[in-house]
């Protein structure tokens, strides 16, 4: 009999535990599209009727949250629209929403994504960042840009999740914002998903065929060293990622990348896979998962 029991408590236990394991969220790099590309039908501007070439990417983020272990309990996201001096934490409880695109239709200025905000999460995120040594921020004024809202309302139309929003570096310093997101690595295990907001191609004045070789070239030597085995040379390959071919073409400027390298820090030691592939405007566009 009381082996019995002990076999019983050991079995409770051994289900707890993996419950507890289930509970992390992974880490993730996703891209967000170009303006309000996902929502351009003035017929119908609440859902996601794109563009053929952008519905691989709006496909995959509609499926981001169905994809995950449980439904996070938050969402932090760094997004490449905002860089603050220092690392800041959007403090708010309900944010307006920020048009920060320019030259759209009409309709796409009054689209709507009402989530709450996360204020918890976002002091607690505050505190991790202090404790690494960061500097670190807070405000209540300034809306969700469409980094924000924009694949959000693809990934999770309902809005009901909170949300926290947290800002990259100015100095946009691979290294920092790496060690940023190791800071942060521990919310993940308090269900929080965390979540890099970008386009691993950012160069608006390429498109077309003359973007389609060196953007490949870039995507092939990005993918190999954030999906490299071993964590410590990933993080070092990734933070590198201005030698890789083509680097200045893919990114004249990095703040569309460094989201990247917060979620690649947020996954720790986890296995990352590249788990969205798609193509355009002649460009090669890929999302990262760690863990």
């Amino acid at each position: 009999m009381a082996k019995r029991t002990v076999s019983a408590l050991l079995l409770v236990a051994a289900i707890g535990n993996a419950d507890l394991e289930d509970m992390k969220q992974p880490s993730i790099f996703l891209p967000h599209g170009g303006g309000p590309c996902f929502f351009m039908d003035p017929a119908d501007p609440q859902h996601p009727h794109s563009d053929p070439m952008w519905r691989p990417m709006q496909d995959y983020l509609a499926r981001v949250i169905a994809s995950l272990p449980e439904r996070p309990s938050a969402i932090l996201l760094i997004s490449g629209h905002w860089e603050e001096a220092s690392f800041t934490v959007h403090v708010g409880e309900r944010p307006s929403l920020l048009f920060d695109y320019y030259g759209f239709p009409p309709h796409t200025y009054s689209l709507r994504w009402d989530a709450p905000g996360a204020p918890d999460v976002a002091r607690r995120a505050a505190e991790r960042l202090a404790q690494a040594g960061f500097p670190t921020g807070e405000e209540t004024a300034r809306g969700w840009d469409h980094g924000v809202f924009i694949p959000m309302k693809v990934a999770l139309p309902d809005a009901d999740i909170p949300l926290v929003q947290l800002s990259l570096r100015q100095d946009l310093d691979p290294m920092a914002h790496i060690a940023a997101g190791r800071a942060l690595a521990p919310l993940r295990d308090e269900g929080v998903l965390i979540v890099g907001s970008g386009m691993s191609f950012h160069n608006l004045g390429v498109r077309g065929p003359q973007a389609i070789a060196p953007s490949t070239a870039f995507d092939e030597a990005l993918t190999a060293a954030v999906t490299d085995a071993d964590p410590a040379r990933r993080a070092a390959r990734v933070a590198e990622w201005a030698s890789m071919p083509h680097a200045r073409f893919a990114h004249p400027r990095e703040e569309h990348l460094l989201p990247l390298m917060v979620a690649l820090g947020a996954g720790g030691d986890d296995r990352a896979v590249r788990d969205h592939s798609s193509s355009v405007l002649g460009w090669t566009v890929s999302g990262y998962r760690f863990g």
